[in-house]
């Protein structure tokens, strides 16, 4: 069940309009119920996602071109697109190197100095677990790839693992990966120590603190040399309390490749949780959504500033240079299926 296309050629029809765009497409086939999996205990989650931000401290008047990821459906999750509201057209466009969909739109600041922007989705969210992994047929090459900051890299996977306790078994390996990445590293995020949140393996190594994104990319580096194919992904966190509310920021994680299938670990939640250590190593909760995978990503239109090194946040150039000033608008509202 994917409707995504159906909604974004109705979307497209009402941009012949200028100005404010507010695009909306019907999503009859939603079934907040749809779990796929053979197995009824793995665990599914129904909420509305709303991808809301405002662009700031721009001049009036300044021409603004952004980029933001779009969630689209995979193993783990059914995406129906509601509503897109922009203030001018945009595109949908594919990432070139991992095929992640885009939103590509060109404004002008208001008077405020501000680009407001919103995407609305309607959110099947399923557990993942040893029971429902994703099958691969084959390894992919672009996996075993190193990137800007997650390089292939030995010294680092020596301190995690040495060469004598590398095993035959790959989940093993990952285990012993897995574990050692949270036992050297604290999940911080000091203000006032930067260099966290850029998902460099070796700042995480040398510091030994940060966030998602630093214990993952320790991890994949030390994958990499060891010839296990790994991937990033990231998108949002929902908070396990069921209801509404906001979302403070995006969330991220890893999948290595054993026995042809993607196995998934959330490191920087096991050591917030301590007691969720041993389910976070290939296992997920239904409690997030999907946006983007990969690091160094080839959007298009290509951006001034060449490959971004991932995407959660809105990208944004003016004059061709990069503008991070914006306001978090994110929030969930879980759909409530009794009686559906």
């Amino acid at each position: 069940m994917n409707n995504t296309k159906t909604s974004f050629f109705l979307l497209l029809i009402t941009l012949i309009l200028p100005g404010l765009v507010v695009a909306q497409g019907p999503t009859p086939e939603f079934n907040p119920d749809a779990v796929a999996s053979d197995d009824s205990t793995i665990k599914s989650r129904a909420f509305r996602f709303v991808y809301g931000a405002s662009l700031t401290d721009l001049e009036p008047g300044a021409k603004v071109r952004v980029w933001i990821p779009m969630a689209t459906s995979n193993h783990e999750q059914d995406v129906d697109l509601e509503s897109v509201t922009l203030p001018g057209e945009f595109k949908e466009t594919k990432e070139e190197k991992f095929g992640n969909s885009i939103i590509y739109f060109e404004a002008v600041a208001n008077e405020k100095g501000e680009v407001p922007l919103e995407v609305s989705y309607r959110v099947i969210r399923r557990e993942l677990t040893e029971l429902n992994r994703e099958h691969v047929p084959q390894s992919n090459e672009k996996w075993l790839q190193a990137s800007a900051k997650v390089p292939n890299d030995e010294t680092l996977r020596k301190a995690l693992i040495e060469d004598s306790k590398i095993g035959d078994e790959t989940i093993e390996v990952a285990r012993q990966l897995y574990f050692g990445v949270n036992k050297r590293m604290k999940y911080d995020k000091p203000a006032d120590k930067p260099g966290w949140g850029q998902g460099d393996s070796q700042f995480a190594f040398e510091k030994c603190y940060g966030n998602c994104t630093d214990f993952h990319s320790l991890f994949i580096s030390a994958a990499l040399n060891l010839k296990i194919p790994s991937r990033f992904e990231i998108g949002f966190p929902i908070p396990e309390e069921r209801g509404a509310g906001k979302v403070g920021g995006y969330h991220c994680w890893a999948k290595f490749l054993s026995d042809n299938k993607w196995v998934p670990i959330d490191i920087s939640e096991a050591d917030k949780n301590p007691d969720m250590e041993e389910y976070y190593f290939g296992n997920l909760t239904a409690d997030r959504v999907t946006f983007s995978v990969g690091r160094d990503l080839e959007l298009q239109p290509a951006p001034a500033a060449g490959p971004i090194n991932y995407l959660a946040y809105p990208y944004a150039e003016v004059d061709g240079k990069p503008h991070n000033k914006f306001r978090k608008e994110f929030r969930y509202e879980d759909i409530d299926t009794t009686g559906t």
